[in-house]
């Protein structure tokens, strides 16, 4: 075992974190007995909420779900007597989105803004889709859980919304326990619910909150892909390529040292202390994956009319995509989330014809124009949607032995049979519009809940009046029009 190792080892950076971020909560509580410096809510004054989750990283997914919270929670709440802020790692990356919401810089070493922070509001809304898991990042799950354990603690809001859980390791999984154990989590999946209340957190059922999202008009995304080579006439085939292989991000203070003075471990760098996953079994799945990719771009390219594009729905994506174009017998134009904005991207989705997605949000925003989709997936996400849509034969796995083949089947099949797959995509978006609509009235009956004097809505309590204003090919999908 090497000295950076032993180091490691003795010294976990998660588990350190998740010792200030439990000290912190405490704190808040402290705080809170004693009714000092209490930010508290009164009937007729703005209410404060804060979200809390993964944006300003030009993650599509991340950044458009959390812009339609937005959007329904001022449906719900109104202008007048709302004051919504968002935390942002980065608000150059955010300029633009939230309208109405403040937009709050977080940095990557948290645990001081965030116990600042959240003593600011009424209430603490988790806004991440991966949002307790150890898939990607650990640091990601204790600062969500961090935020609402705050808020709880303080005697007020703590709510995740339209969150999954999935496999977590035993610290991570026993701080989530302990943090959101007066927390709601509205679910956007039933596994999800069931791993937290197991865990004796209360939960609700609910979905993601992509489906409202309204991107630009389809005018634009057409003129981008008219700018990259597009007749406007071929059938626009769309991969959303990622590194399935490179997470979780960790931090790690040795490699940090070691990049800062002598110039190791780029290659896995993310930000700050935190650094990818990465070795040479690594390296060699990541190959393995992309040849699949191409193998089944490729061959169903060859005897089709077909515009191949590759998008990148996270900055990150760019090697992906890159890497994957230079295996293509032709070189495919690149639509990368650092160039272009959400409703840009989304846009350019709803021009496709076909997707082929490793990204979650790429299949649930080209639903949403009726595009059939297959998933080729690392983890419950894709795979629970594809099942709940009754898909399952357009799924594959990213560490399929024989990934090429099995890709290449599932465009065929999508190509095949595109028609039936439209309709049938169809017919299950408004069971997810109701969903998102019921997550607003569960909202609402929790704000009453934690705050009685908290006036609602005069509204008919129907799902319908409980969402933000929807897309036309939605409104008229509900209709009966589409």
């Amino acid at each position: 075992m090497t000295l950076g190792e032993r180091v490691r080892n003795a010294i976990d950076p998660d588990r350190a974190l998740q010792a200030i971020m439990t000290s912190l909560v405490e704190a808040a509580g402290i705080k809170y007995a004693l009714d000092i410096d209490q930010v508290s809510y009164r009937a007729g004054r703005p209410f404060k909420l804060l979200l809390v989750g993964y944006v300003g990283t030009r993650n599509t997914g991340a950044d458009l779900r959390s812009e339609e919270i937005v959007r329904q929670f001022r449906t719900l709440f109104g202008d007048r007597n709302f004051d919504l802020s968002i935390v942002t790692l980065d608000p150059r990356l955010t300029a633009g989105y939230f309208r109405t919401a403040r937009q709050v810089h977080m940095p990557m070493i948290f645990p001081k803004f965030l116990y600042q922070e959240c003593q600011k509001y009424h209430g603490v809304v988790a806004c991440e889709g991966s949002m307790f898991k150890s898939k990607f990042a650990n640091s990601l799950s204790i600062m969500m859980a961090s935020a609402l354990g705050m808020s709880s603690a303080a005697g007020k809001l703590s709510v995740g919304y339209g969150g999954e859980a999935g496999e977590m390791v035993p610290a991570l999984r026993d701080f989530v326990r302990k943090q959101c154990s007066q927390s709601l989590i509205i679910c956007r999946n039933q596994p999800s619910r069931e791993i937290l209340e197991a865990m004796g957190i209360r939960t609700k059922g609910g979905t993601d909150t992509a489906w409202t999202f309204e991107p630009a008009p389809l005018t634009v995304g057409r003129d981008i892909l008219a700018k990259h080579g597009w007749d406007g006439r071929k059938r626009v085939l769309a991969v959303c390529p990622i590194n399935p292989f490179w997470w979780p991000v960790k931090p790690d203070v040795v490699k940090a040292l070691a990049k800062r003075f002598g110039g190791q471990f780029n290659r896995e760098h993310y930000q700050a202390l935190y650094f990818h996953h990465w070795s040479e079994e690594t390296a060699e799945r990541f190959e393995r994956y992309l040849d699949g990719l191409a193998y089944a771009i490729n061959g169903f390219s060859a005897d089709r009319a077909v515009f191949p594009i590759l998008i990148g729905m996270e900055q990150l994506d760019r090697e992906a995509c890159e890497r994957l174009r230079d295996k293509l017998d032709v070189a495919p134009p690149l639509f990368i989330s650092d160039r272009y904005n959400m409703y840009e991207m989304v846009s350019i989705l709803h021009n496709c014809a076909l997707v082929l997605s490793s990204r979650f949000h790429a299949i649930v925003t080209s639903m949403t124009a009726f595009v059939p989709s297959a998933g080729v997936t690392m983890d419950e996400r894709i795979r629970t949607l594809m099942n709940d849509r009754g898909h399952r034969n357009l799924l594959v796995e990213v560490d399929a032995e024989d990934l090429g083949e099995e890709a290449l089947v599932a465009l065929r099949r999508l190509d095949r049979d595109r028609e039936a797959i439209s309709h049938e995509i169809k017919a299950f978006i408004p069971s997810q519009l109701k969903l998102m609509g019921q997550m607003g009235i569960d909202l609402e009956d929790e704000v009453c809940r934690v705050y009685p004097d908290f006036s609602r809505r005069d509204v008919p309590r129907s799902w319908e009046h409980y969402l933000p204003r929807l897309p036309l090919a939605l409104q008229g999908l509900l209709e009966g029009r589409s």
